[in-house]
């Protein structure tokens, strides 16, 4: 039988793989989820559905499907601008090639924090001022975030980089750029604008995006190479999360209630060879209780319909999913 834990924010449970393979949550559980920890998330009433993106599986040059850049950053992605006005301020980095989810997920976790009274913003000054798509999107934002087509916005945005206020005090920042530029196989190397980013003063949390069954082996292989350069570029203070995204077309729920992530997890590390590695703890003592340097969560958006003029209407999922990241990363940002 699942029995129910609590685990006060902040203070992670150390146990690794003694525990059972589910739990359930209650409504107003605290309970947290560890990647060394078999914790279970509980769906209510999440909906089903499919991550929209631009339906192609195909990997894409990245300087002719992304929107808002000028001529020369098209013709070449090296000089491709970003800034990062405030170096203080902790960053959350989606990280994740394309249609996997970035998008959706950044847009369900606004829709959440405004719920708890958080303030979300985009901060107009992350792209030059002559990328009049991304300024248009910056003004914009609330409207495209409470849309019933909100959806549509894993064609329309590009680049974001967002601000998260409590009470007028920034709580951390959050970047999405283009999955094109994170993971594109024939290139070796992230564009000169990601690795400026990797080597910020900020500290990062990168959320690390995977999901069941994606594409082939080798796609797979290029992805896990993608993360381990990634990992070799991290600074030491920098955390990771992996994030199980459309966990809901998978096996790994066993019912309303429950998500066997023990089982998602280990299907995750089979799936992607390698791909947890480098984040294994290295520290004599701390690795006989705790495995690994990283956290790992189920997470779903919500549900898609299909509307008659062909387009998609998005219904927000229950608030489960992005209650337990935003307490997963406020550990971090705190920690």
């Amino acid at each position: 039988m699942a029995r129910k834990r609590n685990f006060d924010l902040g203070e992670p449970s150390n146990e690794q793989y003694g525990t059972p393979e589910t739990s359930q949550l209650t409504e107003n559980s605290n309970e947290e989820f560890d990647a060394n920890n078999g914790e279970v998330i509980e769906e209510n009433d999440v909906s089903y559905h499919r991550d929209v993106g631009n339906g192609n599986s195909n990997f894409i040059n990245p300087d002719s499907s992304v929107t808002g850049l000028n001529k020369e950053e098209q013709r070449d992605p090296t000089r491709i601008k970003v800034t990062i006005s405030d170096q203080k301020t902790p960053i959350v980095v989606l990280f994740g090639p394309p249609a996997c989810g970035k998008t959706m997920t950044m847009v369900r976790l606004t829709r959440y924090l405004n719920s708890q009274g958080y303030n979300v913003s985009p901060i107009k000054s992350f792209r030059p001022s002559d990328d009049s798509h991304y300024q248009d999107m910056c003004d914009g934002f609330n409207a495209m975030i409470n849309s019933d087509d909100a959806a549509k916005s894993t064609n329309q945005i590009s680049f974001m980089l967002l601000k998260v206020l409590n009470n007028g005090k920034t709580i951390c920042q959050i970047l999405e750029a283009p999955g094109e530029h994170y993971f594109n196989p024939p290139k070796s190397d992230f564009l000169p604008y990601i690795n400026t980013i990797i080597a910020s003063n900020n500290p990062k949390i990168w959320l690390i995006f995977v999901e069941s069954d994606w594409k082939d082996a080798s796609d797979r292989r290029n992805y896990v190479a993608c993360i381990n350069t990634l990992k070799k570029n991290m600074k030491s203070k920098d955390k990771t999360v992996f994030i199980f995204n459309k966990i809901d077309e998978t096996d790994y729920i066993i019912d309303r209630k429950h998500i066997n992530n023990i089982a998602a997890r280990k299907g995750i590390e089979d799936l992607y060879e390698g791909i947890f590695s480098l984040f294994r703890n290295q520290n004599p003592i701390i690795k006989f209780f705790k495995k690994y340097n990283f956290e790992f969560t189920p997470f779903s958006s919500g549900k898609y319909s299909v509307a008659q003029d062909g387009g998609q209407v998005f219904t927000a999922g229950d608030d489960a999913f992005p209650r337990r990241l935003w307490k997963i990363l406020l550990k971090k940002i705190n920690g």
